[in-house]
């Protein structure tokens, strides 16, 4: 199994191997999963870290693995309205969603009854596989080049 122990932020580089994973499997500093290839792979990095598309789990053995953010069934909020985008934004904050904010876009994990309330706030919402990118949220710092090296795993 590869088993990676340090991430490189938004390297962006060119690898043979590639995992594609979740929001949720992306916020784990624990975890398995297996590369489009086939190969088993595990990782332990800081907690708190979320990987993000682009990111590169540096494995021990010095091979590279890329994240790329899986296809998931999101809701999509779109309006040219900001104020009436401004106000789903804070009902959703409220709730502590996570929120993939673009101009004119919110994003969030599908729950129908946040598509219910979204909808009576007057704004229409479909539902799709999109990848999910959610803020990082404002007391973030960031994520940048990261170190674990607890290797007695």
């Amino acid at each position: 199994m590869l088993e990676a122990f340090e991430f490189l932020s938004g390297a962006n580089e060119s690898t043979e191997l590639v995992v594609e994973l979740t929001f949720e499997e992306r916020q784990k500093s624990r975890h398995r999963a297996t590369t489009r290839s086939g190969e088993a792979l595990g990782w332990f990095i800081e907690r708190g870290v979320v990987l993000a598309d682009g990111d590169i789990l540096v494995c021990k053995g010095g091979e590279k693995v890329k994240v790329v953010a899986a296809l998931e069934t999101v809701s999509n909020v779109k309006t040219e309205d900001a104020l009436a985008l401004t106000r789903a934004a804070y009902h959703l904050g409220n709730r502590h969603v996570p929120l993939q904010i673009t101009n004119g876009e919110l994003r969030y994990q599908h729950d129908h009854v946040l598509d219910d309330m979204v909808r009576g706030l007057g704004l229409k919402v479909e539902s799709g596989s999109y990848p999910f990118h959610p803020e990082s949220g404002a007391y973030s710092h960031g994520h940048s080049h990261g170190h674990s090296h607890a290797h007695e795993h």
